[in-house]
């Protein structure tokens, strides 16, 4: 478990499914990612999540005082499996109140000073401008684009300094 000033950051479990389903059944949470997703794919994402790699790291992230889940984290290698993947999917009514800014700081320190990563990447469509700039936030820097899942893609990364 992580926490934050503001969220408890737990290891997904089973008992997450309700809420994961919220995530990728919400248009606008998925307008970057591929679109809302069918009760089987879900169901088929949710497995491969529990059931993941030793090196890889599926939280849910819930605010401390109501326990409401705010969304979904993840640290996992990237498509291109050199480095981990920072990689965060939150529910709208949680955007623009500095959460997802709080948490991914915190995951990016777990990464880098827990886990004694080198460097974590990030990758996001161009066109999702907030995404972008909450990468920036937390000190990420645009290193290239890629064309990748039928969109310009931009890949942003974090080095220990």
């Amino acid at each position: 478990m992580l926490d934050t000033k503001r969220c408890v950051i737990n290891v997904l479990q089973k008992s997450d499914y309700s809420d994961v389903r919220k995530i990728y059944a919400n248009q606008e949470v998925r307008k970057f990612l591929g679109g809302t997703q069918t009760e089987d794919s879900t169901r088929m994402a949710f497995e491969k999540m529990l059931n993941s790699r030793q090196e890889s790291f599926h939280w849910v992230v819930r605010e401390k005082t109501t326990e409401e889940m705010i969304g979904l984290v993840s640290l996992d290698l990237h498509h291109e499996g050199v480095f981990q993947e920072v990689s965060y999917q939150f529910l709208p009514c949680w955007w623009g109140k500095g959460y997802a800014r709080e948490i991914i700081s915190a995951i990016l320190r777990f990464a880098l000073k827990k886990l004694k990563l080198s460097k974590v990447v990030a990758e996001t469509q161009t066109a999702n401008k907030a995404s972008c700039r909450l990468l920036e936030r937390v000190g990420m820097k645009c290193e290239r684009t890629v064309i990748r899942f039928g969109a310009e893609q931009a890949i942003y990364s974090i080095k220990v300094s």
